[in-house]
């Protein structure tokens, strides 16, 4: 019979590094919504959760309802944060603004999916507004 090792990690290093990619999150959207209320949008929402998942923001842009997703980078380009909202992640965001829009009877709005990609990359922050950035996917 074959002897089975199994490395244990402390928990220690694992917590440090969710505390660290939250706190990462949390600063990338600060600045999202500095960003986006300097742009104009109005009654922003932060982290909408619902039984289907959630969205970083939900913003009115004229007359359109804006669902946005916030992808923050460090030591990485702007490029590598906007790649990041994948196929599955549009699905799940377009389910999540559905589940809003009809919670809310907002069927007859139009609405968008933005994402705003942050970069912190040496000491650096860009962000970058991309408006309209998919179509819903489910």
């Amino acid at each position: 019979m074959a002897l089975v090792r199994f490395t244990v990690l402390p928990l220690k290093g694992l917590l440090d590094l969710t505390e660290e990619r939250l706190s990462l999150g949390k600063f990338g959207e600060d600045l999202a919504f500095k960003k986006i209320k300097g742009l104009g949008y109005k009654r922003i929402i932060r982290n909408y959760r619902c039984p289907l998942g959630e969205v970083d923001l939900i913003a009115i842009d004229g007359d359109t309802l804006v669902f946005i997703e916030v992808k923050t980078r460090k030591g990485r380009s702007l490029a590598y944060a906007k790649e990041a909202v994948n196929d599955k992640k549009r699905r799940q965001l377009s389910k999540v603004a559905l589940f809003y829009m009809k919670s809310n009877k907002l069927n007859e709005v139009r609405a968008r999916f933005d994402v705003v990609a942050v970069s912190l990359a040496g000491g650096d922050q860009q962000v970058e507004v991309i408006r309209n950035a998919f179509e819903s996917a489910y």
